[in-house]
């Protein structure tokens, strides 16, 4: 409570907030730069980013902002709460971009394109479904609904989302919980979540569906009341059908990805995307893509350029 009313003081304090959120994280990171070193750290951009977009999805799902200041502040964890909820907030002042969204785009082009559901690429999954009923049945896939974070949620309170690069797992907690309360163990390919004072029953103890990044990994506790896990895919080109190897799995066909714009992308992976859009419209009318225009344009200059010889057999791929 003492952490909130202060940063609601800071927020109105003309001389730091002016009433606006962002530059009271703005001076507080600058502050944590200075006298902890913060941005030293290396992947300190991957955990702003996986941070901002936790609480942004939180916030589509209806739950609003925490009262711990952009999500993440009210931590029981003092010090580790307080700094994740504070981060966030400085992916958005300086505008920190997805780590792997260019790069996944200009190595799968169509394919990534359509996973990502850009709004402009012009076609979705369904439409790009062919054949007879049996295709179409098949492409209905089998397992849980998945929720509105392409993940689900259990009876017994746990939840999970995901996008292509990573997973949140949210497991509820006894109220009052701090960091130190828990044991969490986080490998490769195996995930292990207690409370020291259940010392012989774990929360979860089971492999993972698939492999992670560990020193991407990452944990707090949320409110007090909540366990929440972060853990970045290795594989950044497959939907999750489940956390562990023990839940029922959920039907990765009714995934949606959250469709983004081209205004949000860099000038270079924009680039990238426009020409796919291109192509894909010109494979549509039947005429040639970029490329090979682009090839038809030199085969033209070269024949114009040498007239004396005889192109009338040539076989151009």
């Amino acid at each position: 409570a003492a952490f909130e009313e202060t940063v609601d003081a800071w927020l109105k304090d003309p001389s730091i907030g002016e009433g606006d959120p962002v530059k009271v994280v703005a001076k507080v990171l600058d502050h944590l730069r200075k006298s902890a070193n913060m941005f030293a750290e290396e992947g300190v951009e991957k955990r702003l980013w996986s941070l901002i977009k936790v609480n942004r999805r939180k916030a589509r799902e209806g739950e609003g902002v925490r009262k711990g200041f952009f999500g993440g502040a009210a931590s029981s964890a003092a010090p580790n709460g307080e700094k994740a909820g504070e981060k966030q907030e400085e992916g958005a002042i300086e505008e920190i971009e997805n780590p792997s969204l260019d790069s996944q785009l200009k190595e799968e082009g169509e394919k990534k394109a359509t996973e990502l559901g850009l709004e402009e690429a012009g076609s979705s999954a369904h439409e790009k479904k062919e054949g007879g009923d049996d295709d179409v049945a098949e492409d209905e896939g089998t397992g849980l609904v998945p929720n509105s974070g392409n993940g689900f949620t259990f009876d017994n309170g746990q939840s999970w989302v995901q996008t292509l690069q990573d997973v949140t797992f949210t497991i509820p907690v006894p109220q009052g919980t701090k960091a130190r309360d828990c044991v969490v163990e986080i490998t490769k390919t195996h995930l292990k979540v207690g409370l020291k004072s259940q010392d012989s029953e774990h929360i979860i103890d089971g492999d993972l569906h698939k492999e992670i990044v560990v020193d991407d990994s990452f944990w707090n506790i949320n409110d007090g009341k909540e366990l929440e896990l972060y853990l970045q895919k290795v594989d950044t080109m497959t939907w999750w059908d489940r956390v562990t190897s023990d839940q029922e799995a959920i039907n990765t066909r009714k995934v949606e990805p959250e469709n983004s714009k081209l205004s949000d992308l860099d000038a270079e992976t924009r680039q990238t995307v426009e020409k796919m859009m291109f192509d894909q419209r010109q494979k549509a009318m039947g005429m040639p893509t970029s490329e090979e225009q682009q090839k038809q344009d030199m085969m033209k200059k070269f024949m114009d350029a040498h007239p004396e010889m005889d192109f009338s057999k040539a076989k151009f791929m």
